[in-house]
């Protein structure tokens, strides 16, 4: 039996599509920091989210739970109090857990409020954070009218000030904004700016500052286990690098353009109505690509030289051999594909990610350096935290399995056939334009090594052959030819959406240890 991991280094970075690291193939984008962590662990090439929009992703690998079983279907929908998250587990093993960086989850206030916790270092504590010690907890939109709303005092604009920036909101006023040529400020917020230099010297940005505030609290933790969650708030919009990051990439350095004009032909509803929303709109016009990309692609270069420095440093602190470090992301970037902007939908640019996990344990020697094409999902990751660490499992609750005996060079014949993913809509004008009501606006995704199927509440299904049509332009869900396959994908997305776990108060062991029935309480049912 494998000795059990001491430590995790869970890093995400926020919309980061899974071909822009070099180790996926980017011819360009060398990333070889983030290549070498692929050397020493495995590389999953068919890793998919729960949903592709920030915070139902993030609350999917936290519990272990799919977006409709946890409730937290959209960004500003709270995770209810009861759901318990990867601190919650990981707790039961030692392990302190923290974020440093984005979390996206927000507090249940009307489930505080009936349980009577007040956000004090009590219960109210443990649910208000929902599982992590907010070490350094950014979520990264900061706005100077949404900064004033919250009335939260934002650390990292207090360490900007330290530096020298004077501002009410540095954030907004020079990490995330340029400068004209008359001294003036240019907001990152207009996409026109993108390949323009952060206001911020390098080592002031959001992604240096996280990753000091993770290595000290690394440091801060001494011989004590920890999982450190350094969850990078970029690249992520506003799309905007420091100097010199902001120009290293030009035309000729970008993937070339996936869409087609046969996509627009007899579109799908829902895929023609997010066409129309505004970021579509924008992402559609080749200026806004050829202006965005130098920046996307900078602070993912940045983010690859920040975790070659920390990797150095754990190495030196001879913590390589007993953490384990994942990397991933909580969704992609259409960047223009598909005529779309955002993430949102169900094509590979949005709903698959990255995620590379290196074990250092001797069982995982086989596998170092090797892709795995296995189906997985953000779900799985929790299972896998707790089998390493050897904390109790939770099968009754997680509806993932642990990818422990995969980087161990073991191959389950019982593995999933196919991923899935879900989107609740209603928040979008998408949504409005359709005119479908707010508990309709449901997708659903179950994917194959071959067909993808979507689901849209009162709406055909979509249909992709991905071996004969990887670039997704040819939907065929209203193919008369294809009624097999897609009843086929219906029955699987059924057999997915009924698998869910609902019985989450008791374990299944509980069956097996029953030692009064209810004839030995007296309780005779159907006796004659």
């Amino acid at each position: 039996m494998a000795k059990k991991i001491k430590n995790i280094l869970f890093v995400m970075a926020d919309q980061l599509r899974w071909d822009y690291l070099s180790c996926y193939g980017h011819p360009h984008l060398q990333t070889p920091n983030i290549d070498r962590l692929a050397k020493r662990g495995v590389r999953f090439d068919n890793a998919y989210v729960q949903s592709p929009v920030c915070g139902p992703s993030r609350a999917s690998f936290y519990t272990g739970r799919t977006v409709f079983s946890h409730g937290s279907t959209w960004n500003h929908v709270p995770l209810p109090v009861g759901e318990l998250t990867i601190g919650d587990y990981l707790s039961q093993a030692g392990l302190r857990t923290a974020v440093v960086g984005k979390s996206h989850l927000i507090r249940d206030t009307k489930g505080m409020e009936r349980l009577g916790a007040d956000g004090s270092k009590n219960l109210g504590y443990a649910v208000d954070e929902p599982g992590f010690d907010p070490y350094e907890r950014d979520d990264g939109i900061h706005p100077t009218p949404l900064l004033k709303l919250s009335g939260s005092s934002l650390s990292y604009n207090d360490w900007l000030r330290e530096k020298g920036y004077d501002s009410e909101n540095p954030w907004n006023d020079y990490a995330n904004s340029a400068e004209g040529p008359d001294g003036e400020v240019l907001s990152g917020w207009e996409l026109r700016n993108s390949s323009l230099p952060a206001r911020v010297k390098e080592e002031h940005s959001e992604t240096a500052f996280m990753t000091g505030r993770a290595r000290a609290f690394i440091s801060e933790m001494g011989d004590a286990p920890w999982l450190c969650h350094l969850s990078y708030i970029k690249p992520h919009w506003p799309y905007i690098a420091p100097s010199p990051y902001h120009n290293m990439y030009g035309p000729e350095s970008f993937l070339p353009l996936q869409r087609d004009e046969c996509e627009l032909q007899d579109a799908h509803p829902v895929f023609e109505a997010f066409t129309q929303m505004r970021v579509s709109q924008t992402f559609s016009q080749d200026p806004t690509r050829e202006t965005v990309l130098p920046g996307y692609m900078g602070l993912i270069k940045q983010i690859d030289d920040h975790l070659g420095a920390l990797f150095d440093w754990l190495e030196s602190e001879g913590k390589l051999d007993d953490t384990m470090i994942v990397f991933t992301s909580d969704h992609g970037d259409y960047l223009g594909d598909h005529w779309m902007g955002e993430k949102e939908l169900f094509h590979e640019a949005s709903v698959k990610v990255p995620l590379i996990i290196c074990d250092p344990r001797p069982e995982a020697d086989a596998t170092r350096g090797t892709a795995s094409d296995l189906l997985v999902e953000a779900i799985d990751l929790l299972p896998t935290f707790l089998d390493a660490v050897s904390a109790p499992s939770a099968g009754h609750r997680l509806e993932g399995r642990s990818l422990v005996p995969v980087l161990h060079g073991e191959k389950p014949d019982d593995w999933r056939e196919a991923a899935f993913s879900e989107i609740d809509y209603a928040f979008y004008t998408a949504r409005e334009m359709l005119n479908v009501g707010t508990s309709e606006a449901r997708g659903y995704m179950i994917r194959t090594h071959q067909w993808k199927y979507v689901h849209f509440t009162g709406f055909r299904p979509q249909l992709f052959d991905l071996r004969n049509d990887p670039e997704e332009f040819h939907d065929l869900g209203a193919s008369a030819d294809h009624e097999g396959t897609k009843q086929m994908m219906h029955n699987l997305l059924l057999e997915r959406l009924t698998a869910r776990k609902n019985r989450v108060t008791m374990a299944d062991d509980f069956f097996d240890t029953l030692s009064i029935g209810d004839e030995d309480l007296g309780i005779r049912i159907g006796v004659w």
